[in-house]
């Protein structure tokens, strides 16, 4: 159903705060990443639409990932913290209508993924967001649970606050028009009570997490390559069992400490149990090729997932065109990608990567006024972003604006440890969405950021 003219307010902003990284010494030492965000917001929807308990260890504990937790305990599921990392989630075998708004925060993977599983059954349910998540559009994940049978209204077009209405679906072929993890995943978790199910074509193959979870929980699940794309096939009607899940360590939030590594002398980091799933490790490709000295070690399968120790070394970087088909596996590292490259030799394009314009923020635009604050050369374009690297030593002494984005305060604090000046980033609370205890992490390697 369309929605309704109308700008949905902001909420008011606090008072922005600050965080400075200074250059210090080598950044030395073995960390553990965090747990996967997208594992860990896929391991509470689908313990909640199981029948039985499913046991979560390694759950990132960021205040996007308790939303969802929040979200599946409204919906009727017993959902229970037993220690750090450690969650217990008891699935009643579907959701139920919630008595209030749920809130999202600025959880744009957990909005998206949370109203696909919703759509499939017979209630109402109504979310919001933070300004941030507010001001990010739904409609890629609207259109096909509206071709389904789901209905909807809010106030702004294709942005929350939204009402949503489930049940009765229908069974759907859907192709990505463009490649998205959170669409596909949307309607993979709508098919499972749709009539006959769902089958979504890729164009080119995104994160797969959700396939091979619903596997774990017992759901028969094909993929296969057919033509120009990648088919995913999800009958319909399927009950999912409680399962135990363990969170790998999220290589979006090790790329920090890592690329910290690299662009710093004298460093060496290792980061442990890091996610190596095929369609997430594009960074990694990447650095290899710029001639990061990067080492994986203790690779093993854990929980249906790939994972590995990950050592960096400080590296004289090259610069490298970023092929634009290597983008899905690796969409939320381009932030923290364009700090290496600002440290390398020569040109660094990165493209095909326009939607990290619809991310927490415009990153492309951030990024781009970052590095030029801290004395960079960048160039960008609606889908592109170059960096024209210094070959080791940039300036800094920016004064980041963040909007709010957890990768982008990140990012420039990692570049900061650097150069040769400070580099601050206001409205730092935000790094909590994704990387709770970031500050602390880095500090233990050394760095100084206050």
């Amino acid at each position: 159903m369309p929605c309704g003219g109308g700008a949905v307010k902001a909420r008011g902003v606090k008072s922005p705060n600050h965080l400075i990284a200074r250059r210090a010494g080598p950044l030395k030492g073995v960390v553990r990443a965090p747990g996967d965000k997208s594992v860990s917001h896929r391991a509470l929807i689908l313990g909640a639409l199981a029948t039985g308990v499913t046991e979560i260890e390694g759950l990132l504990e960021g205040d996007d990932v308790k939303r969802t937790a929040a979200a599946m305990a409204a919906f009727g599921a017993g959902v229970e913290r037993l220690g750090e990392g450690r969650w217990r989630v008891e699935g009643r075998g579907g959701l139920s209508e919630p008595a209030d708004v749920i809130d999202c925060g600025n959880a744009g993977t957990g909005v998206r993924l949370i109203m696909g599983a919703a759509a499939g059954f017979d209630m109402v349910s109504t979310y919001t967001g933070d300004a941030s998540l507010r001001g990010r559009p739904m409609n890629r994940v609207l259109k096909p649970l509206g071709e389904m049978g789901a209905t909807w209204l809010c106030r702004a077009a294709g942005r929350l606050p939204l009402t949503l209405k489930g049940g009765n679906l229908k069974h759907i072929v859907y192709r990505l028009p463009e490649p998205s993890a959170q669409v596909k995943s949307a309607v993979l978790l709508a098919g499972l009570h749709a009539a006959g199910g769902a089958e979504v074509i890729e164009p080119e193959a995104t994160r797969d997490h959700t396939e091979r979870m619903l596997r774990g929980f017992g759901a028969e699940i094909e993929v296969r390559e057919a033509g120009a794309g990648r088919h995913i096939l999800l009958p319909g009607g399927q009950k999912l069992k409680g399962t135990a899940i363990h969170v790998p360590g999220d290589p979006s939030s090790a790329a920090f400490p890592l690329v910290a590594a690299l662009v710093t002398p004298g460093s060496e980091v290792t980061v442990l149990g890091m996610l190596l799933n095929p369609l997430r490790i594009g960074l990694l490709d990447t650095l290899g090729e710029m001639g990061a000295d990067l080492s994986v070690t203790n690779v093993r399968e854990e929980g249906g997932e790939l994972v590995g120790d990950v050592t960096a070394r400080h590296s004289a970087l090259e610069g490298v065109e970023v092929p634009a088909e290597r983008a899905p596996s690796m969409i939320d590292e381009y932030p923290i990608l364009a700090v290496a490259a600002a440290f390398a030799s020569g040109r660094t394009a990165m493209r095909g990567i326009g939607e990290m314009r619809v991310k927490e923020s415009d990153r492309i635009a951030l990024m781009a006024a970052g590095l030029t604050a801290c004395g960079l050369a960048v160039e960008e374009e609606p889908e592109a972003l170059t960096v024209v690297g210094s070959g080791g030593r940039v300036d800094g002494g920016g004064k980041v604006v963040t909007h709010g984005d957890h990768r982008i305060a990140m990012s420039h604090l990692i570049m900061g440890l650097a150069t040769e000046r400070p580099v601050s980033v206001d409205e730092p609370g935000m790094i909590a969405t994704s990387f709770p205890g970031f500050v602390e992490l880095m500090r233990g390697l050394g760095a100084e950021i206050e």
